[in-house]
């Protein structure tokens, strides 16, 4: 039975001392469908590895310079190798050599003389966990992902929020630097929504947390959905100034989205109120205060007119991070 479409795109890396027995592998596995790359030692196994990646290694225990033992310990310490199985080719049958090849990262093994049958269901037994293995990372990583995503706007859910904040609080309260974080809330939605229907509604809040986003450039920031129509951005090690800076921006940028609000109290268009605050966490400080502090300048924002800014400060004592 030869290799299916998938796995004929499968690269084998055929490490052996002796050219005879490289040729006779990289025959049998061609008929196989396999695509093969060779190397005479563990060292040259290693820098092949690197450069190509192959799907699984076929590695002899005994060889000179560097034996497939080492060469198997080294593979185990590079973070790219853990979806690369070791099929180890050795002419040792004994116990201690056995439970030397697994101890070592091997996942299995063939002796020599080679059972061609036995060599052919095992590469294709290994690379076919190899890849199921990698399917079920990459689901499980995506599961997480929507677990931590707003299904509406796909910025951050109020849960990845907590814990990001949570997370930067402690963080910077060991560093000693400063937190900003800032809570939005689209002026007069709940009009809004009235007036065009909650389709079109979903969709204001589509374009406005885009915005959002696209304002917010930094890795370590965070732009999430807070609730129906409230967002909020944490901006680590952010002082006042930076982050009055992003308030006003975000003010700004969804004005200039010009989305019609025909009932609004204070624009034709859509706005925005703001409120932030900025802190150098302390041990005798708690992140739910700096929440409360935000959510008071965004009240504050809202009583003042909307469509504006308003900064809540806490200073630490004897601390100056402007």
């Amino acid at each position: 039975m030869t290799a299916t479409a998938q796995e004929s795109q499968s690269l084998v890396l055929i490490v052996d001392d002796e050219p005879f027995i490289r040729m006779i592998l990289r025959h049998f596995l061609e008929r196989e469908g396999y695509k093969i790359a060779e190397a005479q030692n563990g060292r040259e196994a290693l820098t092949a590895f690197k450069e190509l990646r192959p799907d699984i290694i076929l590695l002899d225990a005994i060889m000179p310079d560097m034996d497939g033992f080492e060469c198997c310990t080294n593979l185990e310490l590079l973070d790219y190798s853990k979806h690369t199985p070791v099929l180890m080719i050795t002419g040792l049958e004994d116990q201690e050599s056995v439970d030397r090849a697994f101890a070592v990262g091997a996942m299995d093994y063939v002796t020599k003389p080679i059972h061609w049958p036995v060599l052919r269901q095992r590469v294709k037994r290994l690379i076919q966990q190899s890849q199921l293995q990698q399917k079920l990372e990459t689901v499980n990583l995506e599961l997480q992902r929507l677990a931590t995503i707003d299904g509406l706007t796909q910025i951050a859910n109020r849960r990845r929020f907590e814990e990001y904040f949570n997370q930067e609080w402690q963080r910077l309260k060991r560093d000693q630097r400063p937190l900003s974080l800032i809570l939005c809330d689209v002026d007069f939605f709940k009009l809004y929504n009235d007036t065009y229907g909650h389709r079109v509604g979903d969709r204001c809040l589509q374009e406005i947390a885009k915005a959002i986003k696209n304002i917010i450039k930094r890795p370590g920031d965070l732009v999430a959905r807070y609730g129906g129509e409230e967002f909020a951005v944490i901006l680590p090690n952010t002082d006042t100034e930076g982050t009055t800076h992003v308030a006003k921006k975000i003010c700004h940028t969804v004005r200039t989205l010009a989305i019609p609000h025909e009932n609004s109290q204070v624009s034709p268009h859509v706005t925005i109120s703001v409120g932030f605050t900025t802190e150098i966490p302390q041990s005798d400080s708690d992140l739910e205060e700096m929440i409360a502090a935000a959510d008071r300048a965004l009240y504050q924002a809202k009583a003042a007119g909307r469509d504006r800014f308003v900064q809540n400060i806490l200073l630490p004592k004897n601390k100056n991070f402007r």
